[in-house]
């Protein structure tokens, strides 16, 4: 028996071992910047470092920025919201993996004064036509996220050319733009989560929202090691299953909450994975 206890604890000790990050382990994360602007990632990202001993290295940029990242191995994990980049990024073996995490919606906010008159409106493409037919001011993303591909499809729809002069690219984050918008009385599409975080304060209204188009689907890609040798491919699975893991998935639903009454992002029950 004097000689089981010990072998027994070498057991324990090695298979606690073998869930501990290795000493100086990270990964790289290329994210949209509305996990960042939302302060989703403040909570995340933490629990996960505690839990895995893993660092996490943020770098927060568009939606096209994080993919053209991904594709050039600079990342290891995506978390992003583009389905049909997404879905060429993985058709181009890219990625190894790509599962939805969570979604909410894209809202069209702006000044009270509303001078497109789209308030009420259920329409995107509707209230597009009116902003575009009368020329009202708009501050587009223009840095290829997923948010300005929205808008892109948007535009398409309503058969409108942006090109007027009050129409104005920010190339830029969700935060700023919505901080331009308002500082120039304009429309802008934004993330629900980085309007309620960030927008409600600086006098921009939700004037549309609802509409089946706006759905916003975020999810988490592992960067291939086939495609870029160099990338930590497990490393960044142990990050993606811990998106999807129940604690993670819990965290997310209850984001918001407690500060603005209800939820910023929504997650899908396990059953519908």
């Amino acid at each position: 028996m004097r000689l089981a206890r010990p072998l027994i604890l070498v057991i324990v000790l090695l298979a606690g071992c073998s869930r501990t990050a290795r000493p100086g382990e990270s990964v790289t994360l290329a994210t949209t910047t509305s996990t960042q602007d939302s302060g989703l990632l403040d909570v995340l990202v933490p629990m996960f470092e505690e839990r895995s001993g893993v660092e996490v290295k943020v770098v927060a940029v568009g939606t096209g920025q994080a993919l053209q990242l991904g594709r050039r191995g600079d990342a290891d994990v995506l978390l992003v919201h583009d389905p049909k980049s997404e879905e060429e990024f993985m058709a181009e073996g890219h990625g190894v993996l790509r599962r939805e995490v969570m979604h909410n919606d894209f809202v069209l906010v702006g000044p009270k004064s509303d001078p497109a008159t789209i308030r009420g409106e259920k329409s995107v493409v509707e209230a597009f036509t009116r902003i575009g037919r009368s020329r009202s001011p708009f501050v587009s993303r223009g840095d290829e996220s997923g948010t300005h591909q929205k808008e892109r499809q948007v535009w398409k729809k309503a058969n409108v050319q942006p090109e007027w002069e009050s129409y104005i690219k920010a190339g830029a984050g969700m935060a700023q733009v919505l901080r331009m918008a308002a500082e120039k009385a304009a429309y802008t599409l934004c993330d629900r989560a980085t309007y309620l975080a960030q927008g409600k304060q600086l006098g921009l209204e939700i004037l549309l929202q609802g509409d089946p188009l706006l759905v916003n689907r975020y999810s988490v890609i592992v960067v291939s090691s086939e495609k870029h040798p160099h990338v930590h491919q497990q490393t960044a699975h142990k990050f993606a299953d811990f998106l999807l893991s129940p604690g993670a998935q819990k965290a997310i639903a209850e984001f918001g909450v407690g500060r603005y009454g209800g939820p910023l992002f929504f997650v899908e029950s396990a059953d519908k994975r």
